[in-house]
């Protein structure tokens, strides 16, 4: 997809002209008309999507439950975004899952996209009424892991697990994660 596609839609954007870009190599969300295009994220934000999808894969399969990266989330109509991950009750055909389909939603902060992650997503994951979101922090390279849940229409904290700390809960399924010995091997002093 080139800048010019983007330069020549006037109007707000539908479903079927989303779909219809394609696969690009950035990240592009369509909410109530709108693309929100962001670049590809960092290494160090890929490494801790990768070693968060290995540590919820197995627990997210012994609950029923699909492990998804970077697929398309339908929260309404006219809103597709894409979370860093999905923990889902649904099938691997296919290319989008439903808000009732999704159990946890998995976002990274980074800095170019903070305020989406701490501020917009929430809430429309929240509004679609899907029951967990976890929120990923990165203070001086190290990892936080905030897990929140649905109360009424927005995120209340559930769980915190500091930098160094696994985050063990037996909600929305059990699952422990424990992040920093995997990053620290991967330091180079």
């Amino acid at each position: 997809m080139s800048v010019g596609v983007l330069e020549q839609h006037p109007e707000p954007w539908s479903e079927d002209e989303y779909f219809a870009l394609g696969e690009t190599a950035n990240r592009i969300e369509l909410v109530d008309g709108s693309l929100l295009v962001s670049p590809a994220p960092s290494k160090r934000h890929q490494r801790i999507a990768y070693l968060l999808a290995v540590g919820l894969d197995g627990p997210a399969e012994q609950a029923g439950l699909l492990m998804l990266q970077d697929v398309n989330l339908r929260l309404a109509t006219g809103r597709i975004v894409e979370p860093d991950l999905v923990v889902a009750d649904t099938e691997d055909t296919g290319s989008t899952v439903e808000a009732a389909e999704a159990k946890l939603v998995v976002e990274i902060v980074s800095p170019s996209n903070a305020g989406a992650d701490r501020l917009l997503k929430p809430q429309l994951y929240a509004a679609a009424g899907i029951g967990w979101y976890l929120r990923v922090e990165q203070p001086d390279d190290s990892v936080e892991l905030h897990l929140q849940k649905l109360d009424g229409d927005h995120y209340v904290p559930f769980l915190v697990a500091a930098p160094g700390q696994p985050l063990t809960t037996e909600e929305p399924f059990p699952f422990k994660l424990d992040l920093a010995p995997l990053l620290q091997s991967r330091r180079r002093d």
